[in-house]
């Protein structure tokens, strides 16, 4: 086939087809879940072939890490690269989650599939230790005295307010956030924290 071939009405397959294929994963898995949507549910929503799906992707499975590789690639990017923020903002700006946000996709996925060896399942397993890792770095240069306990401590907040906010279906982060700013008072010295401050601030 070539770029130039026609899938179902009549668009081009090729590069495009591929993004197609991604958006209407992102919006049917988010919908009404992976398992129940199928490859033919999914080429009839990207206007394609299953023959150009399997083009782009071996295989469903591929399809569910990619999926899941595209929502947050730089691993809270937007929390973790900030400069106006002191390290100890940036720890608590990770719970400002807006109160309409669906539940974490990488929890979704690996209560969906089941399978610990699933592609997409691994993947989910290394972004939340990503988070972790990234919360750890952001606490030690706060000055925290256990810098990994700590990143643990409000990487298991992050996800727990994330189902509870789902299941209750009511905004547990602010509660979540509360209980991590203890958590942080607790873990990092004042003077250390201030120390930061004062680096940071300019002058």
């Amino acid at each position: 086939m070539t770029e130039l071939e026609k899938g179902p009405k009549g668009r081009r397959r090729g590069r495009g087809a591929r993004e197609r294929i991604l958006s209407a994963s992102q919006q049917l898995f988010r919908e009404q879940g992976i398992n129940r949507t199928g490859m033919d549910q999914l080429c009839a929503a990207a206007q394609v072939s299953k023959r150009t799906a399997y083009q782009h992707f071996t295989g469903k499975d591929e399809l569910v890490a990619e999926y899941l590789r595209r929502f947050d690639p730089s691993v809270l990017s937007g929390v973790f690269d900030r400069t106006d923020l002191t390290p100890r903002e940036r720890l608590l700006a990770a719970f400002d989650i807006p109160p309409d946000t669906p539940l974490c996709p990488y929890i979704g996925a690996a209560v969906e599939l089941h399978d610990p060896q699933h592609p997409a399942s691994q993947y989910a397993r290394d972004y939340k230790k990503a988070v972790a890792a990234r919360l750890a770095d952001t606490a030690r240069e706060a000055g925290a005295a256990d810098p990994e306990q700590l990143g643990e401590q409000l990487a298991l907040l992050i996800d727990g307010a994330a189902a509870r906010t789902r299941v209750l279906n009511a905004d547990a982060f602010p509660t979540a956030a509360a209980i991590a700013a203890v958590l942080i008072d607790n873990a990092i010295p004042t003077t250390a924290g201030d120390h930061r401050r004062r680096e940071e601030v300019p002058s």
